[in-house]
Parts: structure tokens; C-alpha cells; sequence
């Protein structure tokens, strides 16, 4: 049996502070499963790049000294659907979050997040997570319940114990590895779980799910007397 080769995939980096920037190049090009394919401080070459290239990984900062990220995220999950796109950026309140995951973004990592393995962040997303920093979930969460002083519900949308769980650990911003272990199961089950509640939820990402759960109720820990 010939030996099973693991993928390699290339990552792009847009980000104009230098030795952030720097350090996301490191990380990516010393990686044996990923690849530096391209790195930029402004949104205009890296555009051009991507008129005439590909890669598997964008990372992304949002406010670049040409311009904002926004509209080029949306335009580059339409163009570029095989291109996982992650935000790192100062700005973590609740409307750009949501803005950034509706463009199109699977994951969003504040800067001021604690030192965080930036190769297993983009490994994690190839193998389907959305990473989505603890303290801008925990923001979003709050916003669901403040929003509009009742909770949406939808009586047709039933999930087990074990999905309800794996949905908690999620919002939470647990990984897979990290949600396998609290539940004691392996990885393969959850991203079954994940795979199943996305298909009960119609999303397509991590951030999607949290934001369609919360606003319909089915987080456990927003559930009346939690």
C-alpha cells in the first residue's frame, strides 16, 4: 500500500503592519503542509494577485491602507470558492464580525487574542472548523440576548443532546480536537455532529451556525433558567 501523502496547502497573507505580517509569512512558510504562496500590505496588488493565481488560505486583516477588506471578501468567496478566507483584525465588535461572515469569511481571530498557533488555525479551517476568537463569540452571544428581548424559535429544527453539546462547545470557540476531547468522542464524530447541524441549521460555517443558532434559540446555555 503506497503511503497516504498529505495535502499542501498555500496560503496568502494581506496585512499591513510589517512585523505582524512577518510573522504570519514565518508561520506559514515553516510549516511543512503549508506553502507561502504570496504576501501583501495593500488590497490592490493582492487584488491583481488573485486575478491570475489561487491559494487555499487567505489571511486577511479588514482596514489596509488602500481600503477595506469587506466588499473584496464577498467578492473573493464568489470568485475564489475554494479559497478559505480568515479575518485577523483590531476591530472585533459584533456588526463587523457578522458583516465579515456573511461576506463570505469562515473564521475571525482578534489581534489581541493570546498567542495563538497560526499554522494549526489554518490546518483546522482545512479540515472545516471556523476559528472564531472566545471573547468575540462570547460578544455575539451577548448581542442574541439583548437584541430584541425575546428569543426566535423554530419548533421544526430538533437536535440531540449530543449535537446540542457539540453546538454549545462551538459558540464557546472550542476547536475539534478540543470539542472531541470534552465530549469524549473522536474527531471524526464531531465534524459528523458539525456536519449534520449545518445541514439542519442551512449554514455553511462556524460563525453561520452560532449566529442562526443563537437567533433561534437552540444554544443551551441561553435557554430560560440557564
Amino acid at each position: 500500500m503506497e503511503p497516504i501523502t498529505e495535502s499542501i496547502y498555500r496560503v496568502v497573507v494581506v496585512e499591513d503592519d510589517q512585523a505582524t505580517r512577518t510573522f504570519f509569512e514565518e508561520c506559514a512558510a515553516n510549516h511543512p503542509r503549508l506553502k507561502l504562496a504570496a504576501s501583501f500590505g495593500k488590497l490592490a496588488p493582492a487584488k491583481a494577485w488573485f486575478r491570475s493565481h489561487s491559494a487555499d488560505v487567505l489571511l486577511t486583516d479588514l482596514s489596509l491602507p488602500d481600503g477595506h477588506a469587506l466588499t473584496w471578501i464577498r467578492e473573493l468567496s464568489v470568485t475564489q470558492p475554494g479559497c478559505e478566507i480568515v479575518v485577523v483584525s483590531m476591530f472585533g465588535d459584533e456588526d463587523t464580525v457578522i458583516a465579515c461572515v456573511e461576506a463570505g469569511a469562515v473564521g475571525y481571530v482578534h489581534k489581541d487574542s493570546a498567542s495563538w498557533d497560526v499554522a494549526k488555525t489554518i490546518l483546522d479551517v482545512k479540515a472545516g472548523a471556523s476559528p472564531i476568537s472566545p471573547m468575540i463569540a462570547r460578544k455575539l452571544l451577548s448581542r442574541m440576548r439583548k437584541s430584541s428581548g425575546a428569543v426566535v424559535s423554530d419548533a421544526s429544527i430538533v437536535l440531540s443532546e449530543r449535537e446540542s453539546q457539540v453546538l454549545d462547545l462551538i459558540a464557546r470557540g472550542y476547536s475539534y480536537s478540543e470539542i472531541a476531547k470534552l465530549a469524549d468522542v473522536s474527531i471524526n464524530t464531531v465534524q459528523s455532529h458539525i456536519k449534520t447541524l449545518y445541514s439542519k441549521l442551512a449554514v455553511h460555517s462556524r460563525g453561520e451556525a452560532v449566529f442562526e443558532a443563537s437567533r433561534l434559540g437552540l444554544l443551551p446555555s441561553m435557554r430560560p433558567g440557564r
